[in-house]
């Protein structure tokens, strides 16, 4: 019962953790990367899809990415929904069968927007990975076949595993923001 519950909260941390990795995959650095826009979702025929499902993304220069749409009735909407996406800043335009997204040059202000950003989705897996620990450790309140000594351990070890976690996120944040601020 108790390895269940514990077992179950370390998994669901380490997917907290990957998808925080993730996130900070989506904010932008020096290059054009197409991982910036795989959150970008476009109206597609009235429902919101993923543009990497929509298009391939190559990289064309350092700054440039080349955005071919597979169904070239739906350039349109992509172009729309990439000039939508004020996060990424892109100046967009298409020659009519391809979309050329330009990033522009990232001056230091923009940088620390960036961090900011990195740092807001930093807490929000934090806060992910305290609830997952909250709702395990309700569990392990409510086994009534086991002893106080055995919950009390579990708990200390699934407070081990919140803080093993929780440091991982930080130091990917740590990592990302030495990148961001990296000229």
């Amino acid at each position: 019962m108790i390895s269940d519950v514990l077992a179950e909260a370390k998994d669901k941390m380490q997917k907290a953790v990957e998808v925080a990795k993730d996130d900070f995959s989506t904010v932008r650095t020096g290059r054009a990367n197409p991982a910036l826009f795989q959150k970008v979702l476009v109206d597609y025929y009235g429902s919101p899809t993923p543009l990497a499902q929509l298009a391939s993304m190559v990289n064309q220069e350092a700054r440039t990415l080349l955005i071919t749409p597979f169904d070239k009735s739906a350039l349109k909407d992509i172009e729309k929904a990439l000039a939508a996406a004020t996060h990424i800043g892109a100046s967009v335009g298409n020659d009519g069968s391809v979309i050329r997204a330009t990033l522009p040059e990232l001056t230091e202000d923009r940088r620390k927007e960036y961090v900011k950003i990195v740092r807001d989705k930093a807490e929000q897996a934090r806060v992910a990975i305290r609830n997952i620990r909250r709702k395990a450790k309700d569990d392990l309140d409510g086994l009534k076949e086991v002893g106080e000594d055995e919950v009390a351990r579990a708990e200390k070890e699934l407070d081990a595993s919140t803080k093993s976690h929780v440091d991982a996120i930080d130091d990917a944040l740590k990592r990302k923001e030495a990148e961001l601020l990296e000229v």
